[in-house]
């Protein structure tokens, strides 16, 4: 396999581990996800994966509840930690050497996330797993993957999705939608597309990272990808 991109950042949303039961972690689910993992790996591609927590915990929705945003958002956070674990339980059982490591101080569930220990974990062929969102309330864990992916100079942000890439409207409530196969980060930020918050696309437009949104359930998408094969949509610099 010859890849385009050596060190990625994979985004999975909280949902998309959830599964059609809409809530939790499907084993099954997880699984097919890590085996895919396992598979770039072992052609030398260097992975980071950052997961959503929105399975378990949304911090908006619970602020709307009378929850505050601060708390919420917290509680987001440790969601995501939940996830992260489970996770690397899905890459164990492929066969993947993986390690959980958090934004926040927490020493008898993982590690604290820094950039020489992520890299020197990328240097023993383990996967990554960046936990806790940025450590602080009030920023996406879209955001999050941003800045993750620039901190430990990934090649490229890929983003899997229920979708197969970007469309200028609504797939699931408008059949007319229109998909955008390749777009500027200017651009997306401009027709304030809702793939990843504004935050999230300014991060990766000031350190040129291609932002890559594809659909994770289709088997074999992840190393299309990481070949830099047509797939989904591509957000990148402008010309």
């Amino acid at each position: 396999m010859s890849v385009r991109y050596k060190r990625i950042l994979l985004k999975i949303s909280g949902e998309a581990l959830a599964g059609p039961q809409g809530f939790g972690v499907d084993s099954s689910v997880a699984d097919a996800i890590a085996s895919e993992i396992k598979e770039v790996c072992e052609v030398g591609v260097q992975v980071a994966v950052v997961l959503g927590g929105g399975n378990i915990f949304r911090g908006v929705a619970g602020a709307m509840k009378g929850v505050d945003r601060a708390t919420g958002d917290t509680v987001g956070m440790l969601a995501t930690v939940i996830n992260s674990l489970l996770f690397k339980e899905s890459l164990r059982r492929a066969g993947a050497k993986a390690q959980v490591l958090s934004a926040t101080r927490m020493d008898k569930v993982a590690e604290l996330l820094t950039v020489e220990r992520a890299t020197e974990l990328f240097s023993q062929g383990a996967i990554v797993i960046c936990a806790g969102g940025t450590g602080n309330p009030f920023f996406t864990t879209d955001t999050a993957a941003a800045l993750r992916c620039a901190e430990l100079r990934c090649g490229a942000l890929l983003k899997a999705t229920k979708v197969d890439g970007i469309y200028d409207s609504d797939p699931v409530t408008n059949p007319n939608a229109v998909k955008l196969h390749s777009l500027t980060h200017e651009e997306a930020l401009a027709r304030n597309l809702r793939i990843m918050d504004a935050a999230a696309f300014s991060l990766c437009m000031e350190n040129q990272i291609p932002i890559v949104v594809f659909k994770l359930t289709e088997r074999g998408n992840l190393r299309k990808c990481v070949e830099g094969q047509s797939v989904g949509s591509i957000v990148r610099k402008g010309a």
